[in-house]
């Protein structure tokens, strides 16, 4: 599959080149040159995330050796394509997330951090963390557990802390954050089970579940655990006995 995908969107690039002959070189040096997945994702975000501290072509080599470390990686890159490219109707191409959303390119940054997390590489995987949020707007922490695949879609804004777990088939949107409530090293972050959508500027607030197939509303905070295949909107907390207006239970869906 992963050789299927990567000639389709070699084929798109060609297409794109046509169309806009003054991009060919970028479009060459960054898809065209390069022999997989792996190999363009490390160029297009060593061509972002640079700075003064780290040349492109040394970032390039960091993110590329990260991804080598994890024979996972090409599906998982693969796979989030594929995922953008069938649940986002703006998304006409597989080429598309690749080059031109930051969404992808925030949580493939986030993917080669994770890895260099688990090497004990601390200190680069937060500079890759931090270049990701000053760039793409999205801020995840490298330690943080995400499956594939997953969609982060626009991505401004969104936070995902140290302890989240989100799982396959999630997608989520702008201003999301998926945050602590306590100052304690426990496990803090809440964990999204498989097929969530989880709509723009929703807080989903400590180690709390949403259960699987569910849909957490646009603006909706959430501090409490949600049933699978429901629909949580506004403020979703367990009723205190004073004030049980403060709940808005969710629907099944």
């Amino acid at each position: 599959m992963n050789t299927s995908i990567w000639n389709d969107i070699k084929k798109e690039i060609a297409l794109r080149i046509d169309a806009e002959p003054s991009l060919k070189d970028y479009l060459e040096s960054l898809i065209l040159s390069k022999e997989n997945i792996n190999e363009a994702t490390a160029a297009i975000l060593a061509s972002k995330l640079n700075n003064d501290a780290l040349s492109s072509i040394d970032l390039y080599h960091i993110i590329l050796s990260s991804f080598d470390e994890n024979e996972t990686i090409q599906n998982s890159l693969t796979n989030d394509i594929i995922f953008f490219r069938e649940n986002d109707p703006a998304c006409k191409y597989l080429s598309t997330p690749l080059l031109f959303y930051k969404g992808f390119q925030g949580l493939a940054a986030y993917r080669s951090s994770n890895i260099l997390w688990g090497l004990e590489r601390h200190t680069m995987a937060l500079f890759i963390q931090n270049r990701s949020s000053e760039v793409f707007g999205v801020d995840i922490h490298p330690a943080a557990t995400i499956d594939s695949p997953v969609m982060i879609d626009h991505a401004t804004g969104v936070v995902i802390g140290e302890t989240a777990k989100i799982k396959k088939n999630v997608s989520i949107f702008q201003g999301v954050t998926l945050g602590g409530h306590s100052f304690t090293q426990e496990d803090r972050h809440p964990k999204i089970e498989e097929g969530v959508s989880i709509y723009a500027s929703s807080t989903i607030l400590g180690n709390v579940q949403v259960g699987a197939n569910s849909i957490v509303a646009a603006g909706s905070l959430v501090l409490d655990n949600v049933a699978a295949n429901s629909t949580v909107c506004l403020l979703y907390t367990s009723p205190s006995p004073r004030d049980k207006r403060q709940s808005r239970m969710p629907s099944s869906a």
